[in-house]
């Protein structure tokens, strides 16, 4: 055995265990404390709710822990089970030109043979857990809609983003992952920005906010805070689910603030203004931009390293690979590196937590803490949020902080 392959199923083995051991965690956990409301919040919260928090934590998770399983195994199908090894030559019987129209197509075949293992899973999620829980309005007709308008986005957009891709691995020399990488910003970029415009109303409509009263009050915070939006929009969120939300979308001049119709109907208008502040609180530290270019430092990294292991014979052999080609190096690459960075998510939710901590202080000091506690504990109410979890699971996987600890910092910040 290649000493990377032993490498590669000793990181995949320690990954998935992982996964496992903090969903049992997880699910002991809440369970655990099921029966009695946390003291912080035993005069705002019924039993009830807290109890049916805990039910819905432990549904989800346990429906993640066979997901894990899952793509465990489908991962070891497609490189040491030789699947990828046999889509390639498939598609180079059947396309014998070869070039790029055969790195694009076995590109394609992973991306929806991935789909169709999630879509079981998916359909679950939504239709069984969701609808026990009261949270489901998404009819099946609906669902096939988002599911082939995701699958033609998808295409649209993924087909000549793999071809430049591919294009620039075989004509830039040594170099060619900074090429790339520079291609990959780009292309998110250009995302970020048509998507409130060209993207989001494919899935939702987007209406102006009409409450004359609340719009005013938006727009004096938005003064306060020196923040210009192009628009204040309402999103038909209730057609999916009850669950609520509020967030910014957009770059430049062109943000816009959009809340779920189940949020405005939920919230008062001092909530709602303080719910708002705290998102502008991300916007006024820049937290936006740093995780962009984050994410580019990071990518840049990888290609990098692409960049080398490409070039390396082993690389393929060791996992499952005979035939070299840049597009089966994308997914080699792409498919096992989840395997080796699993154990440094902790980071990266630490950094986010750090950042709903700022936008938190942010909020306190233009508008009213209290009135953004009361927002956050209806949100846990109507969410089904566990005020429970995990302290680990939490640690790997919460880009919020814990309830208690949120409500405890923003009560001091009240005082």
């Amino acid at each position: 055995m290649h000493p990377f392959t032993l490498a590669f199923l000793i990181a995949l083995a320690v990954t998935t265990l992982t996964r496992l051991w903090l969903a049992r965690r997880q699910v002991l956990h809440v369970r655990a404390h099921r029966d009695a409301v946390p003291t912080e919040f035993a005069a705002s919260i019924t039993l009830t709710a807290h109890q049916k928090a805990a039910d819905y934590t432990a549904a989800k998770t346990t429906l993640a822990t066979v997901e894990t399983l899952v793509s465990a195994a489908v991962l070891l199908a497609f490189t040491l089970g030789g699947g990828l090894q046999a889509l390639s030559d498939a598609w180079g019987r059947t396309l014998q030109t070869g070039g790029y129209a055969q790195g694009i197509a076995l590109i394609a075949s992973v991306a929806i043979i991935s789909g169709l293992v999630e879509l079981p899973f998916s359909v679950y999620r939504t239709f069984v857990i969701e609808e026990r829980f009261g949270f489901n309005r998404m009819t099946p007709r609906l669902f096939v809609a988002d599911l082939l308008k995701h699958a033609a986005l998808g295409a649209l957009l993924g087909v000549p983003l793999v071809l430049i891709v591919l294009w620039l691995m075989d004509r830039m020399g040594d170099m060619w992952w900074l090429y790339v990488w520079l291609a990959w910003m780009a292309f998110n970029l250009l995302v970020l920005a048509i998507y409130p415009t060209v993207i989001a109303p494919l899935f939702n409509k987007f209406t102006p906010l009409e409450d004359q009263a609340l719009t005013g009050r938006i727009e004096a915070l938005l003064a306060r805070c020196g923040f210009r939006a192009k628009g204040l929009f309402v999103m038909d969120g209730s057609r999916r689910s009850s669950h609520g939300n509020a967030y910014f979308t957009g770059l430049g001049a062109a943000k816009r603030i959009v809340f779920f119709d189940t949020l405005l109907r939920r919230l008062g208008p001092p909530e709602i203004e303080a719910v708002l502040a705290h998102e502008l609180g991300h916007f006024k530290h820049r937290h936006v931009v740093k995780r962009i270019v984050l994410v580019a430092a990071v990518s840049l990294v990888f290609l990098a390293l692409l960049g080398y292991l490409i070039g390396q014979d082993w690389f393929f052999r060791a996992l499952g690979v005979e035939t070299r080609s840049t597009a089966l190096a994308l997914l080699l690459f792409f498919m096992v590196l989840p395997v080796f960075t699993f154990l440094l998510q902790p980071l990266g939710s630490l950094y986010s937590r750090k950042h709903e901590y700022q936008a938190d202080a942010y909020a306190a000091d233009h508008a009213d803490a209290g009135s953004l506690v009361q927002a956050l504990v209806k949100l846990y109410q109507d969410n089904a949020a566990t005020l429970t979890p995990d302290p680990m699971h939490s640690a790997f996987y919460d880009s919020h902080p814990p309830a208690t600890l949120r409500i405890a910092r923003l009560h001091a910040l009240q005082r």
